[in-house]
């Protein structure tokens, strides 16, 4: 393609190795001046789409935008890569610029009315036009996206929800920047014996490595990194320093000052309540879900309700066992949120007679992502090759080639593991550029997927190994599900490719892939001791399958609060005071005082960072009752690599993206679709009865 004049040619001809951005070759200063061209250039492309003096035809139109600002798609991927994977302060200036001037852009283009007359009329004559099934399901896409972005709207409210749009993409932006900023502005250092008493050595390494990170050489860093605050948390025998990081952790975003959140909460809430009426929806809920499977907000609560009800009497459960265990040590204390994970530790080694710190020698991440690998290969026939010495966006990503049983290069995949003062929290997978069969204008026909995976595992000491968690190695199946979901994609149409599906529908493929890690086989050939190479012992893998369960209450607990709150938040009939709410809601519910939602709102990226999980935290469980069931299919074949069902699972889920309805497509898969018992079962929930009603 022919870069404009003002693009650094690096940031859309990416002629690195097969295919991959030369990241070597772009400057933090490179994106404005691109932006801006590529910006002009796409408006082009859609004025000459919408002022095409042809008739509309699937191919002129539809086929047309889907290849369309392809300048643009490559400048965005880079930049929001570099924005949450290894951010600066030029770029997060950039990214208060950009995120509301894309917003404008997008909403221009969604209320061009020669454009939409085009979409219309190829939809009002769909069944005329000999489209198959994915050209269909693209044509549908296209004709609802333009009518969610306002073309229907007289032109004072497609004004107003434009602005409304900008003004979202912006607070979003400013969200995910407050919460990043608490985490890299915190640390307890700690250098005692008594401050460090109950630290497993692993824990004490990543902590000296955070120290060093901020030049305080010979003391211990507890940061706000999952990777290190959960095991702090854990092992720490210092309650009074355990209560300090839990509520530096739990105050993310509510610390008062420019960083704090409270009121981006409150007008990001207020805004998608006015976008949604104006669209003709009774709340922002009912305009999410309107193209989900879950349907509508009554389903979605139904769902949580009917899990909540059984998870926070097993919570109680839980919370009497770690009681007893505090008063045995002779404390006279509640069980409260900064104690549960350092007792539920305690109770389990004693329960099942293992601890974590037992266990993580066994888990080095090396060999955790061999295991995804295999598991790719003996499900899917691919294999991957990492590439060395290959530029990426920061010295610690790494390449690796992934190839089909003919050799034939199918993707390319980057993995950033490591947690840096540069990367917002948690974990996710994104995509360069996804796959498709189009003739570009260049002439190339279609293009591979280029995915990548960004983890936040802690860092190990030179020479030493990155030792894992099981909820870490969980962690990093999880994220590979999702990439093997962009990798496997075998579609026409970019818009479809990979994880373009409904919102409750694209945790299925990482959830699923979550079960492989504890398959036996896997676990006996990939957990092996970093010092001496040995296999988990079998007593100590019988433990771990055993504990599957231990703990549940408390997880589901944690998981089920953020998403009701998350509901409450977008079916609420007007909000002045979110953490109002947000209290008011748990106490409804009967959130236990032991426990905190697994994320707060004033940190609740998946919600207020933008709206991508908006009314939709959700999902990962609507797709866990999928997930538990599609594996039910592997455990009755008696072989959880069965081969037919193997080839099902990747003709009908990973490789159709959104081309096939989703309840089409998991039928085809499964035959039928599911009910919450395999999930419950998955939890250890199956067997809990409800409280009874007071007589």
């Amino acid at each position: 393609m022919t870069a404009s004049a003002s693009l650094n040619p690096a940031l859309v001809n990416w002629t690195g190795h097969e295919g991959l951005p030369r990241f070597d070759a772009v400057k933090d200063e490179d994106f404005a001046p691109a932006f801006d061209a590529a910006l002009a250039a796409h408006e082009a492309e859609i004025d000459a789409i919408a002022g095409n003096p042809e008739p509309p035809t699937f191919e002129n139109t539809v086929v047309a935008l889907e290849i369309g600002g392809d300048e643009l798609s490559r400048v965005s991927a880079l930049f929001w890569n570099k924005a949450g994977a290894h951010t600066n302060d030029v770029i997060q200036a950039l990214e208060r610029e950009i995120a509301p001037k894309m917003s404008r852009h997008y909403s221009k283009i969604g209320m061009n009315p020669a454009l939409f007359s085009r979409i219309d009329r190829l939809w009002e004559k769909r069944e005329e036009l000999g489209l198959d099934l994915e050209a269909t399901r693209v044509l549908e896409r296209h004709w609802k996206g333009f009518v969610k972005s306002g073309a229907k709207l007289d032109k004072p409210e497609q004004e107003r929800l434009a602005a409304i749009n900008e003004k979202l993409a912006g607070l979003g932006a400013k969200f995910g920047q407050n919460v990043l900023a608490d985490e890299k502005n915190w640390a307890l250092l700690l250098a005692s014996d008594e401050e460090l008493a109950g630290l497993p050595e692993f824990l004490k390494d990543a902590m000296a490595a955070a120290a060093r990170d901020r030049g305080e050489e010979g003391k211990y860093a507890v940061t706000l990194s999952r990777s290190i605050i959960e095991p702090f948390l854990t092992f720490s025998d210092n309650r009074e320093l355990r209560e300090q990081a839990f509520r530096a952790w739990t105050a993310r975003g509510e610390n008062g000052g420019e960083t704090d959140n409270l009121d981006i909460i409150a007008e990001t809430l207020a805004l998608r309540a006015e976008k949604a009426k104006l669209l003709g929806y009774e709340n922002f809920a009912s305009l999410k879900l309107d193209d989900t499977m879950a349907k509508t907000p009554e389903a979605v609560n139904g769902l949580l309700m009917q899990v909540w009800e059984k998870a926070v009497v097993r919570a109680r459960e839980e919370e009497a066992d770690l009681a007893k265990l505090i008063a045995a040590e002779g404390r006279n204390h509640e069980v409260m949120p900064w104690d549960w994970r350092h007792y539920a530790e305690k109770l389990r080694a004693e329960k099942f007679n293992f601890s974590e710190s037992e266990l993580k020698p066994y888990l080095q991440l090396e060999k955790i992502i061999d295991a995804c690998f295999d598991v790719a290969q003996r499900l899917f026939g691919v294999t991957a090759t990492e590439k060395k010495g290959i530029a990426a966006y920061h010295p610690d990503v790494r390449v690796f080639e992934i190839r089909d049983t003919s050799g034939k290069l199918v993707a390319l995949f980057l993995g950033d593991y490591f947690a840096r003062s540069s990367k917002r929290s948690g974990a996710w997978m994104s995509s360069f550029q996804s796959q498709h069969r189009l003739k570009l204008k260049n002439g190339e026909e279609g293009e591979i997927p280029i995915v990548y995976n960004v983890c936040n595992f802690a860092k190990p000491a030179d020479g030493k190994p990155a030792l894992l968690s099981i909820d870490d190695a969980r962690t990093l199946f999880h994220e590979f599900g999702h990439a093997l979901h962009g990798m496997l994609s075998n579609v026409t149409y970019p818009s479809v490719a990979g994880t373009g599906v409904s919102r409750d529908f694209v945790e299925l493929p990482s959830q699923l892939f979550e079960h492989w890690l504890t398959v036996p086989d896997i676990l006996k050939t990939y957990a092996v001791h970093y010092r001496t190479g040995e296999p988990m012992p079998q007593a100590l893998l019988d433990k771990v399958l055993a504990a599957r369960t231990f703990n549940s209450g408390f997880a589901t607990v944690e998981f089920t609060s953020s998403a009701l709150v998350d509901m409450a938040y977008h079916t609420a009939e007007s909000i002045t005071q979110p953490m109002a709410l947000e209290a008011a809601t748990l106490e409804r519910i009967g959130m236990p005082k032991s426990i905190v939602m697994r994320h707060r709102s004033p940190h609740f990226l998946h919600v207020f960072s933008g709206d991508g999980y908006s009314a939709g935290y959700y999902s990962y469980m609507w797709s866990e009752v999928l997930d538990a069931d599609a594996f039910a299919a592997f455990e009755e074949t008696g072989d959880p690599f069965d081969p037919v069902t193997a080839r099902k699972l990747k003709d009908n889920i990973y490789s159709v993206g959104g081309a096939v309805d989703p309840e089409d497509a998991y039928k085809a898969f499964r035959g039928k679709l599911p009910s919450p018992d395999a999930m419950l079962a998955k939890k250890g929930l199956a067997a809990v009865a409800p409280p009874s009603p007071a007589s």
